[in-house]
Parts: structure tokens; C-alpha cells; sequence
């Protein structure tokens, strides 16, 4: 990983809640990240009803069903690692209020759609959206605190043994360390390869070679075996295994696949067969309806409160010099399919990137004195807000370069076109950490990094901070002409 991007990830993790759950977990762990937010949800809907003296009889039963079901899908499963430091986080808090937006304008619109909002008390309803979120929010402090103690409780963890000292071995033990949820313990490593082969860290934990394992096991009470060696060994696995069947410990397979640039990384099973996803979108699924309702209603909200200085921007590009008011320039979008983004025109020419394009430069004679102006405050980009709206772009992610650009730039920076694995932002990652402008290669090649870290550490609350930290850009930026 470059040096350059190391002080952010930081930011980007914390950012990013867990979207899985584990059977690895103890039960009530399970059941306590499962059923905490749409059990909190329907809690809070009655504790409204108590308090305005409603009945949950008849239409509001209907809406603790689809809270439950809304909640269970929108605000994700509960995330239980995280530091004392974060447990109060703002970050935390501005993440469930955008979900909870999402599961509120769910089921606004499927009570709408089936004529029965008119059944219902606005005071109500209205109370219960703007105090769920606070409750959600102690809810998950609550959880972790209680998660705290119990971890003081040392008795019921479950010892584990990885055998291969190698870097998924060692980057399994951080994950398991850094959630304590899980309850596992690991006591060391079995490996038998000399030391000249192995990673320094976790040498001095060896236990014995593989071929001991078996011994160790019912000796030690081991619950839990990772097996991390590389599958070109499979005749040594094989055997470790015959040999681990004389005991009752659980056999887990690590595949090596740190060795590919993973991009949302998961599992799946298609039939009975299991599948690795190495490189995918982190929009699908929930998270998919979440991003685009929210985007919707930013979008929506942005172009009803900027409508009179739209109209303002339009009217002065018009005195200003002939030509279109609005021009339209070639993108890659989603999948490096063609779109069309929308721009106040600043400039006399109106260039549409397709077959070549030159970066606008400090005083160029191309850009109107009105364009400069609207330049330097990124006002020229508030059209793209119709095309977040007809689903082309998003307000947050990789920002679109001139299908020239796309071109030029892809037959020299791998992996660059994995940027398009969604749709393209407004603003994105690596604007509001200073790669907004720059057509050299070394400044692509950074632009590319961030965008690829913003794809693996997504969440809507990053989305939320990335538009914040843009807000502030605009005023001082001085890279925009």
C-alpha cells in the first residue's frame, strides 16, 4: 500500500460498518447484531403510540411489520468492534439517519401507493422518524457497552490453533484480535517450514510442526483449526485432516487471496457451489436502494433550494458570450458505458471529450470571464445534480473523465477501468483529499488509488463526509479555473 494513502485508511474503516454476520459468533451475539435495529425501530413506534395515546391496533400494526422488515434490510446488521473511542461517534449517529431516511421514504411510499396514509396521525408518524434515530443510535452503545463487560469473562472463550505461519494466517489473527464478539482466542501457529521462509512476526509463537497438530488438539481442548497452507500442498492438508478427525474440533479452509488487489471481496454460493467475488460493486443488494434513494433525495433537495441561483448562473451565461446555455460532454459511466454529463458552459468551445481533450489550464483564453467565476466556485457543475437525478451519476464516487482521457489513461495505470464498477460522482474521495485537478500521470495515478480505496471502504456515512468536506473545498480550492 503507498505511504500517501496510509493516514486516510484509517478514516475509510471506521467509516465503513459491517455488513455480515457470522456463525462463528456466539448465539447471542448473533441474535443481538441481527434483531437489535428493527427490534429498537418497532420499540420506538409503540413507545410513540404510548405516548399519543394510540392503539398499535389496525394501520400502525402494518407499520411495526414493515419497520421490522424495512429495518432488518436498510440499517444493516450491528457492528461490535468498534474502539471505546468511537462508540460516541458522530460519524455513527449521521450514518443512521441517512438509513433510517431510507427506511422512512420506503414505507411513506408503499403507504402511499396503497392509499392508506390518510389512516394515520401525521404527529405521530412524525415523532416516531425524528426520534427512532436517537434511540438506534444509544441502542448500539448500549449493545457494545454490555459486549465490554462480557468480554471481561475469559472462561468462555474458545481456543484456536492457525496452522501456517503465513500473511492470511497472520492477517486472520488481527481480524479475530480486533473482534471480540467472536469469543476466539488463538494460541499459536503450526508450521514446518524453515525460518528463512516465514514472515518475523509470529515466529516466536510456533507450537509444532502440522504434523502434531492432532495431538495438540486433545491435549489443549482446541475448539477451532485454521488451515492457511497454500492448496499446492493439498497431499500435507489432506492428511492433517484425516488425522484431525480423532477430535471434535471445527476445520476452517483460509484461502490465500490477498495475492489479488480485492475489491469488496466476498462469498457466495450459486447451486451448492461456493464462489469468491475478488473484484464487485459494493452496491447491491440493500445497499443498492440505499444509495440511490439517497441520492435521490440529496439531489431532489439540492435543485429545489439552488432553483433561483440556477436560474441566475443560466441567465449570465446567456449575456455573457454566444452559444447553448447548457453543454453536454461524453463520460464513462457506470460499466464504461457511454453517458452524458450536463455543465453550465464556461468556455467559448464546447469540446465533447470523445475523441480528444485538453485539460483547461490557469488563464486560458478558452474559458469566458463569467466561466472563470463560475469555475473557481464549481458552480458550472450544478446541472450534474439532473443527472444524479436520471440515474447517471451518483453525488458521491469516481468523477468522470472525457472518454479521451478514459483511453489514454487505461493502457497505463492498472486496474484503472475498475473504477467504473460504479457510477461516477459530483464529487468523490480523492477531490476532497486534494486530487481534484492534474492531467499528468503521477496525479491520475493517485486519483486512481483513492478511488479504489473509496470502492472497497463504502458506506453511506462516507458519502455524507465526502459531500460535507466537498462543501468546505469549494471555497478555497485552487486547483478550480
Amino acid at each position: 500500500m503507498h505511504a500517501h494513502l496510509i493516514p486516510n485508511q484509517g478514516r475509510l474503516r471506521r467509516a465503513r460498518r459491517s455488513s455480515t454476520l457470522t456463525a462463528i459468533e456466539p448465539s447471542w451475539v448473533f441474535a443481538l447484531k441481527s434483531l437489535l435495529h428493527p427490534t429498537v425501530a418497532v420499540l420506538s413506534l409503540l413507545g410513540c403510540l404510548l405516548f399519543w395515546h394510540e392503539t398499535l391496533y389496525g394501520p400502525y400494526f402494518l407499520v411495526a411489520v414493515l419497520t421490522f422488515i424495512a429495518s432488518a434490510h436498510f440499517l444493516d446488521v450491528l457492528e461490535l468492534h468498534r474502539k471505546p473511542s468511537g462508540y460516541f461517534s458522530l460519524l455513527a449517529l449521521m450514518d443512521i439517519v441517512l438509513r433510517w431516511m431510507v427506511v422512512i421514504g420506503f414505507i411513506w411510499a408503499l403507504l402511499h401507493l396503497s392509499k392508506l396514509s390518510d389512516r394515520f396521525q401525521l404527529h405521530v408518524l412524525a415523532s416516531w422518524a425524528l426520534v427512532t434515530p436517537l434511540f438506534l443510535w444509544l441502542g448500539e452503545n448500549l449493545a457494545m457497552l454490555l459486549l465490554t463487560r462480557s468480554n471481561l469473562n475469559t472462561a468462555s472463550l474458545r481456543k484456536a490453533v492457525i496452522v501456517g505461519l503465513t500473511e492470511p494466517g497472520l492477517r486472520l489473527e488481527q481480524q479475530l484480535n480486533r473482534n471480540p464478539s467472536l469469543r476466539i482466542q488463538v494460541e499459536g501457529y503450526f508450521e514446518d517450514r524453515h525460518s528463512d521462509r516465514l514472515p518475523v512476526e509470529g515466529q516466536s509463537r510456533i507450537l509444532g510442526r502440522p504434523s502434531e497438530l492432532s495431538a495438540f488438539v486433545r491435549q489443549n481442548k482446541i475448539n477451532v483449526a485454521y488451515v492457511t497452507l497454500p492448496m499446492t500442498q493439498h497431499s500435507r492438508v489432506l492428511d492433517m485432516l484425516e488425522a484431525l478427525r480423532d477430535s471434535t474440533v471445527s476445520i476452517y479452509f483460509v484461502p490465500n487471496l490477498f495475492v489479488f488487489d480485492l475489491v469488496q471481496a466476498r462469498f457466495d454460493v450459486l447451486g451448492g457451489i461456493p464462489v469468491v467475488a475478488v473484484c464487485e460493486s459494493p452496491f447491491y443488494g440493500a445497499s443498492s436502494i440505499a444509495k440511490r434513494l439517497s441520492d435521490i433525495l440529496i439531489a431532489g433537495a439540492l435543485l429545489i433550494a439552488c432553483a433561483p441561483l440556477l436560474a441566475l448562473i443560466a441567465l449570465g451565461v446567456r449575456l455573457s458570450s454566444p452559444g447553448p446555455v447548457v453543454f453536454k460532454q461524453l463520460r464513462y459511466g457506470l460499466d464504461g458505458r457511454d453517458i452524458l454529463i450536463y455543465k453550465f458552459r464556461s468556455m467559448t468551445v464546447t469540446e465533447d471529450g470523445a475523441t480528444e481533450y485538453r485539460q483547461v489550464t490557469q488563464d486560458d483564453a478558452r474559458v469566458t470571464r463569467f466561466g472563470a467565476f463560475i469555475r473557481k466556485l464549481s458552480l458550472d457543475e450544478l446541472p450534474q445534480l439532473f443527472n444524479v437525478l436520471e440515474g447517471t451519476l451518483s453525488m458521491v464516487g469516481p468523477r468522470p473523465h472525457a472518454i479521451a482521457v478514459n483511453e489514454q489513461y487505461r493502457k497505463l495505470i492498472s486496474g484503472y477501468m475498475i473504477r467504473h464498477k460504479v457510477k461516477p460522482g459530483i464529487t468523490g474521495w480523492a477531490q476532497v483529499n486534494g486530487y481534484r485537478g492534474g492531467d499528468d500521470l503521477e496525479s491520475m495515478r493517485k486519483r486512481v488509488e483513492y478511488d479504489m480505496e473509496y470502492l472497497r471502504h463504502w458506506s453511506l456515512a462516507l458519502d455524507l463526509s465526502i459531500m460535507l468536506r466537498t462543501a468546505g473545498i469549494f471555497w478555497r480550492d485552487k486547483k478550480a479555473y
